[in-house]
């Protein structure tokens, strides 16, 4: 997990537009390629992010596929009324406003949640201390200036996507789950 030190340069913030929006806004991204907390961020998401996907397979809608697939599950449950509503929901920037924190408390939670006292011979307590590290060491470079990241993660760092989801699954469990 140790950068190479010869390859390692600090992430560069650009922005991409978001054409599918009004005003054409923009998304910050970090490009971490290279960053020092890389192989960190890329193996805590090889081994997260398989147990984020095997736990939430029935709570995540991931594509208009597995839309259907779940549409049609509620449909022969019986779960659908003529009040049913459908809602979606727009998380601005949620990388970059997670609280970092919070997620990480919650990364923890969802580990003891789902019986995970070690993950490859790892403590929960062990990947928090990981997963601190690629979020708040995170270190870019915009306009010639350094900066650190003091809130959320960088879009761009793989673990970032996992942190994010596994945010949202808290947040899906004390609003939703428990009332389907």
């Amino acid at each position: 997990m140790m950068p190479n030190r010869i390859k390692c340069q600090l992430a560069h913030l650009y922005f991409n537009p978001k054409t599918h929006k009004d005003g054409i806004p923009v998304r910050p991204i970090e490009n971490t390629i290279h960053a020092p907390t890389t192989n960190i961020s890329n193996y805590l998401d090889e081994i997260i992010r398989p147990i984020f996907d095997k736990e939430c397979q029935n709570t995540t809608i991931i594509d208009g596929v597995s839309l259907i697939q779940t549409l049609h599950q509620y449909m022969r449950k019986g779960l659908f009324k003529s009040t049913t509503l459908f809602c979606t929901f727009d998380i601005r920037n949620l990388y970059n406003m997670l609280p970092q924190e919070e997620t990480l408390n919650i990364l923890v939670e969802f580990l003891h949640v789902h019986g995970y006292t070690k993950v490859k011979g790892i403590p929960p307590e062990t990947i928090r201390l990981l997963a601190s590290i690629v979020l708040k060491e995170n270190v870019f470079v915009y306009g010639k200036k350094i900066y650190q990241q003091v809130l959320g993660g960088a879009m761009g760092s793989s673990f970032t996507l996992t942190l994010a989801n596994i945010f949202m699954w808290k947040w899906q469990k004390e609003l939703f789950v428990d009332r389907i």
